[in-house]
């Protein structure tokens, strides 16, 4: 199913264009300084605000339109929106909050949800029993449980540290590739942009909005000094005097030369931290 967004945003001292069509199956990732809209762009998308201007259609349907002051209530938008604080029921266990979210109730889908995000044996427990990964799978089982037609994430996983992160992003990367959801997500990483998203759209607020792949806009800019990335070794292999050392980071792959010193300390698998500056990067282990 795919969204067609385009709108007008009255921010502090200027004004913000977004102009986005995801086809069906695809995420697309706002990304950018906090203050930029990226927040205000997904409450547009789930009927919780309002734009100055403009239109946002769904699978051919008219959810927004600024001109006939249409505006499709959000209990009939079928989107599944997941916060950063979880916003779980806390008297409800697992499986309530999943059965919460249900329009009929449906155990059968609710165990289908709870195997895909890897709770299945938690379905009793109450959020205060669970760890911060485990709270972030329920919110995400919650969302899918009440079968939206949009998925809608305001950095869900930006709380959690590090190695955590990259497991749940790899989980969600694996949901999204089998559920063909629509995603839309707002997200300060880099290395989450790469591993989930098809598309991006990099919100600045003194210039205009780029849109295209992760690789185009992330590793085609002015500023890929302020970015350092996860990835993991593909290749490592002689190159003249230096070494060529390939990394998966995320959907996307990196090409680089490390001199013959640094590739010894590499190897086919490992996890490494990549620091972008300029046309140049340094690999370091993770």
């Amino acid at each position: 199913m795919s969204l067609f967004m385009d709108v007008t945003l009255a921010l502090p001292g200027r004004a913000l264009t977004m102009q986005v069509d995801v086809p069906q199956g695809g995420c697309l990732a706002l990304y950018g300084p906090s203050g930029v809209g990226k927040t205000t762009l997904l409450r547009i998308l789930a009927g919780l605000a309002r734009a100055e201007s403009g239109m946002v259609r769904f699978n051919g349907q008219t959810w927004f339109d600024a001109t006939s002051h249409e505006q499709t209530p959000t209990r009939s938008r079928r989107v599944g929106f997941v916060f950063q604080d979880f916003a779980l029921f806390p008297n409800m266990t697992v499986d309530g909050n999943l059965a919460f979210a249900q329009s009929k109730p449906d155990a059968t889908r609710r165990g289908h949800w709870l195997e895909l995000t890897g709770m299945t044996a938690y379905g009793r427990r109450y959020p205060r029993e669970l760890s911060g990964g485990q709270l972030q799978r329920v919110a995400l089982a919650r969302a899918l449980a009440s079968e939206p037609q949009l998925l809608l994430l305001d950095e869900a996983l930006s709380a959690l540290d590090g190695s955590l992160r990259s497991s749940l992003q790899q989980a969600l990367a694996d949901i999204l590739s089998e559920t063909q959801l629509t995603t839309v997500l707002v997200s300060h990483d880099p290395g989450e942009v790469f591993r989930l998203a098809s598309q991006v759209a990099y919100l600045q607020p003194d210039a205009p909005t780029r849109y295209g792949t992760p690789r185009e806009v992330l590793l085609n800019t002015n500023t890929l000094g302020r970015y350092a990335l996860a990835g993991q070794v593909l290749l490592v292999e002689p190159a003249g005097v230096q070494a060529r050392v390939v990394i998966a980071i995320g959907q996307e792959t990196l090409t680089t030369l490390v001199n013959h010193a640094e590739a010894t300390a590499l190897h086919v698998g490992q996890r490494v931290n990549v620091a972008l500056n300029g046309a140049s990067a340094m690999v370091s282990a993770a």
